[in-house]
C-alpha cells in the first residue's frame, strides 16, 4: 500500500524522536558556543592550528554527507511510494557514503596523531578531536540505522513502517546538519 504524503501537519517519524533530535542539537549548540568563545579568547592559536587540518578531507566529507542525505531522501520517497526494494538501494549507497566518511576521518586522525598532533597539543586540537569524535559516534549510530533500513527494505514483506523509516532518516539528516556546522567552524572560520 502506497503512503500518501500530505502537507497538512505531517511530522516525519515519531514525535518523541524529535525531542531527542532537538535535545541533541541543543547540546551541540552549547558545544559550538563554547568552541566559539575559546576561539575568540585564543584567535591566533586557533588560526595557526587550523592550518594543520586537511581542508580537502573536510570538503570531501561534506560532499559525502550531503550526497548521503539526498540518497536517504530518495530512499524514503521510494518507501512511501511502495517501492521499498528500490529504496533499499538508496539506503545502501547512503551507508557507503557514511563508511567512506568514517574512513576519511580515521585517516585524518591517524595522520594528525602520527605527526604528534594530539588533543593535548593545544586547545584547538582538543576541540577538533572532541567535536569530530562525538560527531563520529552519531555517524556510527546513523549508519547502524541505515544498515537496519537497508536490510529490512530489501524484502518487501519486512519493510518497516513509514514512521520508522522517516524517523531513522531524520536521525541521519541530523548527522548531516551537525557536520554542516562543524565543517566551517573547524576548517573555514
Amino acid at each position: 500500500m502506497a503512503y500518501e504524503h500530505t502537507r497538512s501537519g505531517h511530522v516525519p517519524g515519531e514525535a518523541g524522536l524529535w525531542v531527542l533530535i532537538l535535545g541533541d542539537m541543543t547540546i551541540f549548540g552549547v558545544f559550538f558556543g563554547v568552541f566559539a568563545h575559546a576561539r575568540a579568547s585564543e584567535r591566533e592559536l586557533f588560526t595557526q592550528a587550523q592550518h594543520e587540518l586537511n581542508f580537502g578531507i573536510g570538503l570531501a566529507n561534506t560532499i559525502l554527507l550531503l550526497t548521503s542525505s539526498w540518497l536517504v531522501a530518495l530512499a524514503v520517497k521510494n518507501v512511501r511510494g511502495g517501492d521499498a526494494v528500490r529504496g533499499s538501494r538508496y539506503f545502501l549507497f547512503a551507508l557507503l557514503c557514511g563508511l567512506v566518511f568514517l574512513a576519511d576521518k580515521l585517516f585524518e586522525y591517524s595522520s594528525k596523531l602520527s605527526a604528534g598532533l594530539t588533543p593535548m597539543t593545544n586547545d584547538f586540537l582538543m576541540y577538533f578531536y572532541v567535536l569530530t569524535g562525538i560527531h563520529a559516534v552519531h555517524l556510527i549510530i546513523g549508519m547502524s540505522l541505515l544498515l537496519f533500513l537497508w536490510r529490512r527494505t530489501r524484502t518487501p514483506t519486512r519493510t518497516p513502517t513509514v514512521a520508522v523509516t522517516e524517523g531513522c532518516a531524520s536521525y541521519w539528516h541530523l548527522v548531516d546538519i551537525l557536520w554542516i556546522v562543524l565543517f566551517p567552524l573547524l576548517y573555514l572560520m
